[in-house]
């Protein structure tokens, strides 16, 4: 017997509910931007994004800022989908509205429909804990709550395991993790928890508070030893494209990171940006970077990659 049918418009909520032992028989929808692991691709996509996601870093901004601005949302849900679905249960979440479909779309697109009684579960990660409590919260939905206990301990166990061993290192890099590079934006929530973990010292952001906006200036400032960047929603190729709107500033050659070789490119997109089971990889990604010659996972060229010295 399955269980109730699973329609998941959030990357990370999809990824909770694969790692709970759900198939295409339970989870039967998902949104545009959910593609991991690959069998999701071929469910139906339930959501679209209203902006241009194709532009660069600064004019991505800009429309996300003027819809925020006129309390418009950056997705459009296709409610037609979601009743042809028969949805029992809609994943979604309330922590960010750039992130993903909020509640609020959610009820609207339901609301303009009849015939649909969907449970509408909205998940808040703020810091890691709220990560476990969301995969809980996801378990108790799905009817997986042995499974969804079992895989915050297995998680955990594999994080704790990285800790140990960074926490025994005597270095500790201070570390300035981009979330955003036009305009500058440091990284936020999970993210000061996850480089404290691996061994490093977070220079801007604080754990569980939404990620600031950084001047260069104070980038500059901090001169820290590792730059990580991490763009949300970009992958490294993406990133790639992105950073002459970084490097091209006064003063970023003599940063110590740039002229040590130690700017790091990774995959926001698939990682850190997701605040689900991949939140492990990376850490181990961060510890591989901080680290080299005591952690080597394997997400080399593959998670991350060294930005080309100058």
């Amino acid at each position: 017997m399955t269980g109730p049918r699973v329609v998941s418009l959030l990357s990370s909520a999809t990824e909770i509910a694969a790692a709970l032992g759900l198939g295409p028989a339970e989870l039967v929808g998902r949104s545009h931007e959910c593609d991991h692991p690959d069998w999701v691709r071929d469910l139906p996509a339930c959501s679209a994004p209203i902006i241009d996601t194709e532009a660069d870093s600064r004019t991505i901004d800009r429309s996300v800022r003027q819809l925020v601005a006129q309390a418009l949302s950056v997705y459009r849900v296709d409610g037609a989908a979601l009743k042809a679905l028969r949805a029992d249960v809609i994943l979604t979440q309330t922590q960010c509205e750039v992130c993903a479909v909020t509640p609020e779309d959610v009820a609207a697109a339901v609301g303009g429909l009849t015939g649909i009684d969907a449970e509408i579960v909205s998940l808040q990660p703020d810091c890691l804990d709220d990560v476990w409590a969301d995969i809980g919260r996801v378990a108790m939905a799905v009817g997986r709550l042995k499974e969804g206990r079992d895989l915050v301990a297995k998680l955990r166990a594999r994080m704790d395991a990285v800790a140990r061993s960074a926490g025994r290192l005597a270095r500790r890099p201070r570390i300035a993790c981009v979330e955003w590079i036009d305009p500058l934006m440091a990284a936020g929530n999970w993210m000061p928890e996850l480089v404290a973990s691996a061994g490093g010292e977070n220079m801007f952001g604080a754990a569980g508070r939404h990620s600031p906006w950084l001047e260069f200036n104070q980038l500059a400032a901090g001169d820290p030893d590792i730059v990580l960047v991490m763009p949300c929603g970009f992958d490294i190729a993406r990133s790639m494209v992105e950073m002459p709107a970084l490097t091209a500033r006064p003063g970023w050659r003599d940063l110590r990171a740039v002229r040590n070789g130690d700017v790091y490119l990774t995959d926001g997109n698939q990682y850190f940006n997701r605040p689900g089971p991949r939140l492990v990889e990376s850490l181990e990604i961060l510890a591989e970077i901080f680290h080299p010659g005591a952690f080597r996972f394997g997400h080399r060229e593959i998670g991350w990659r060294a930005y080309p010295a100058i």
